[in-house]
């Protein structure tokens, strides 16, 4: 006859029995088991290599900014007709981001940061040129011209006028590049006709395809001006 201790026994060998066959001791399926064991040799294998990575980067920064700081370069510039002495300058730092980032004249937009988009045009001793390909510490002693600039206290500059007029803008983000190019380009006599317009203009984008506009505002300017063109 059985007695009731012998069946809690058998119960008991059975859940033992069990358990045996459970790695972790406990019941989990065999997906999961699956991802703990591939967690397991991914943390193995990938530990060191990203541990070494961020060390080296470290490493890097670091050397980085002694570099930097050994070889700082102090110019001077006139910027919108104020005179600027810069010390302690990385002479790896552009135009477009010693206006931005350390004189706070946010006007001249980062778009590319290429080259190919214009939007950070800005004026240097009366020539336009992209700024975030130029370096601060080559144009020691020029005069720079910002869109900030242009306008003669309250009254805008007749460019800045123009393309209100004409709505020459959208969202307005290369505005900015726009419009000191566009200065440059009647000043230089490249405004003859439409045509030379747009081909000297090329090199400014407008994403949102406000150039006929742009176009009506620059000849506008021009007119006003009464600026010499030459073909």
């Amino acid at each position: 006859m059985t007695s009731e201790f012998d069946l809690r026994m058998e119960k008991d060998v059975s859940t033992a029995r069990i358990k045996k066959t459970l790695i972790f001791r406990t019941r989990t399926s065999r997906r999961h088991f699956l991802f703990q064991v591939t967690a397991a040799i991914a943390a193995f294998t990938l530990g060191p290599r990203f541990l070494a990575l961020a060390q080296a980067a470290t490493a890097g920064a670091t050397k980085t900014a002694d570099l930097s700081t050994q070889e700082a370069v102090s110019i001077r510039l006139t910027i919108n007709g104020k005179g600027y002495a810069i010390d302690q300058l990385d002479p790896r730092v552009t135009v477009l981001d010693l206006l931005r980032e350390r004189l706070h004249l946010t006007g001249s937009k980062k778009g590319c940061d290429h080259g190919q988009c214009g939007a950070c045009t800005v004026l240097i001793n009366g020539r336009r040129v992209n700024s975030c390909l130029t370096l601060a510490v080559v144009n020691d002693g020029a005069e720079i011209t910002t869109i900030e600039g242009l306008a003669d206290g309250e009254r805008l500059h007749p460019m800045q006028a123009a393309f209100i007029n004409h709505d020459g803008f959208q969202c307005g983000y290369c505005t900015p590049g726009q419009i000191c190019s566009a200065v440059a380009l009647v000043k230089e006599g490249h405004a003859t006709d439409d045509e030379q317009i747009r081909e000297w203009m090329s090199g400014n984008i407008c994403r949102c395809g406000a150039y006929t506009n742009i176009l009506a505002a620059i000849k506008e300017a021009r007119d006003q001006s009464g600026a010499a063109v030459k073909g």
